[in-house]
Order: structure tokens, then sequence, then C-alpha cells
């Protein structure tokens, strides 16, 4: 029968490819560390890690293991956190991260359904550009946070989806030389300015954006963060490319537009993620479950 202290070895193991590493971290002999993989693979019938005396690799059938190994653990932290005799057992600090504007849309109905449930955990929210979130996750910064999911989710983080979010291409409604150039029949793009983002998944769905459409942009600014796209595009300073989330809830949402036909911007999945070794954790556990609950998909 599997155990969980097995699969979160399992687990550490496929991230580090380490034996030592992970035998220290997990606070076990190497011989031990040895004995459950081969155990995982004499009840699996299969080879799960390719390994000599330089390195260890990941068989396909142990990369398929790794998901079950990881949804495994993520089901039993779910579990836990819906099965407490008394919110009163959890307390202590949850270090959360996430983007001044799921501040607005995203985190008040779960910090308002977390608190109802766990009134002992205390939330430090903090708050910064979206595209800092998983740096945030993987150096350790903070325990949990809400990101927008990147094409290439790092292997130790876990993520659940709880909204679809659209992006759009938008334009100052003031009389400017942006909106002017824009007004033309045909209007020259290589010659009207951008407003971009520094960083993240935002920068990356632009960067398809301007090559599906064979552009070399004529970039304004660059700017960390999504509300300040929005503000500097308000000002008249260029176009540029926003979550719909964000224009929503911008302060100065009445003095943007949207440009019909950027039905082509792919959406993103905003979601709550954790490291993986985390997720075992009662309040990453408990904020995780509320997420989940509180999820709009």
């Amino acid at each position: 029968m599997l155990q969980l202290r097995t699969l979160r070895c399992y687990v550490h193991l496929c991230e580090t490819l380490h034996f030592a590493r992970t035998s220290d971290a997990m606070h076990i002999s190497a011989a031990t560390l040895s004995r459950m993989i081969k155990k995982l693979e004499e009840e699996s019938g299969c080879v799960l890690l390719e390994r000599d005396n330089r390195s260890v690799k990941l068989t396909e059938a142990g990369s398929q293991f790794l998901n079950f190994a990881r949804q495994t653990l993520d089901n039993w932290a779910q579990f836990q956190a819906a099965t407490q005799q008394s919110g009163q057992q959890i307390k202590g600090q949850l270090k959360v991260f996430c983007s001044v504007t799921a501040c607005y849309s995203h985190i008040p109905p779960i910090l308002a359904s977390l608190s109802q449930k766990y009134p002992q955990i205390e939330i430090l929210l903090e708050t910064g550009a979206a595209s800092l979130a998983m740096q945030k996750i993987i150096s350790g910064e903070v325990d949990i946070a809400l990101s927008a999911r990147p094409d290439n989710l790092p292997a130790n983080v876990a993520f659940h989806a709880i909204d679809n979010v659209s992006m759009s291409l938008i334009a100052p409604v003031m009389a400017c030389d942006v909106s002017r150039r824009l007004a033309e029949d045909q209007p020259d793009w290589q010659n009207i300015p951008f407003i971009i983002a520094d960083s993240g998944l935002t920068r990356t769905r632009s960067d398809k954006w301007f090559r599906s459409h064979h552009l070399k942009p004529k970039i304004y600014a660059r700017v960390a963060g999504h509300e300040a796209i929005v503000s500097m595009v308000a000002l008249g300073c260029g176009i540029g490319m926003a979550p719909d989330i964000v224009i929503a809830n911008s302060p100065v949402r009445e003095r943007v537009k949207r440009i019909e036909n950027n039905s082509d911007i792919e959406p993103f999945k905003l979601g709550v993620c954790c490291l993986h070794k985390h997720l075992v954790d009662p309040l990453v556990a408990a904020f995780w479950q509320q997420a989940v609950e509180t999820s709009a998909l």
C-alpha cells in the first residue's frame, strides 16, 4: 500500500534528480530512499527512474507516476483542509502574493471564506506585478500566490486554475496623436507607439501577437504591472495589451477603449499556486481549498 511519505519523497526526488539532496531534505538515509524507490517500482511493475553513479533521469512511466503522486498529495491536502474538526485547530501566518487587481477581483471571496472557517489564520498579503508571482513562490518569499499559469510551469510548482482571463488591446479615448493614427483608414501599425510589459505572460502574449501580425513594434515604454499599462494608455502615450479584469478594475477604465478585432489574443488561466511540497502544510492547504471552492470555473 502506498504511503504519503513515500510519495512525498518520490516527488522531491523527481524535482532534484539527486538522491543525496532528497535524503537530506526528507531526513532519511540514501539507502532508505533507494529502497523506497525500488519498492515503488516493484509495486507499479515498471522502471520509474533510470539511475547510475552520475545521474538520475525520469522514464516515461516515471513522469506519469509523478503526475499521479502530485495529484494524490494535492487531493490529500484538500481533504485535510475540508475535514478539520474545528477551524480553531489551524492557526499561524500565511504569506500570500497577488497583483493589485487580484486584490479587488479574486482575493476577497477567498479571504472571506477562509476567515470564516479558520479565524486564527493570519494573512500577510503582499501585492506587486503579476509577473513576479512565480519568482516569489520558487524563492520561498511567499507561501502561496494567485498567478497566471505560465506556458512552462516549473516542475516543482503546483497550480490549480480558478478563472479564465481574456485580454484586450486598448487605446486612449482622449484626442491625441495615437488616436489620430488609429482613426486613419489604414493605420500604420509600425509607427503607433506601444506600451508593453517588461516580463511575464502579458509580454509573451504581446510578442506572440506582434509575430502573428508581422509587426516590429515601436516601443514607447516597458513597464512592470498591468495597471501601469492601462494608466499610460489612458494618458495617450500609446496602445497596449492588458487582461480584461485589470481594465475593468482600473480607476481610468473610462479613459481607454478596446480596439476591435483583437479576438486572436490568447487568454490565460488564473489560478492558485505554491510549491508541491507545501501542499501538505495545513495553512497552505486551507487557503488552497477555499480558492478551489470559490473558483469561477
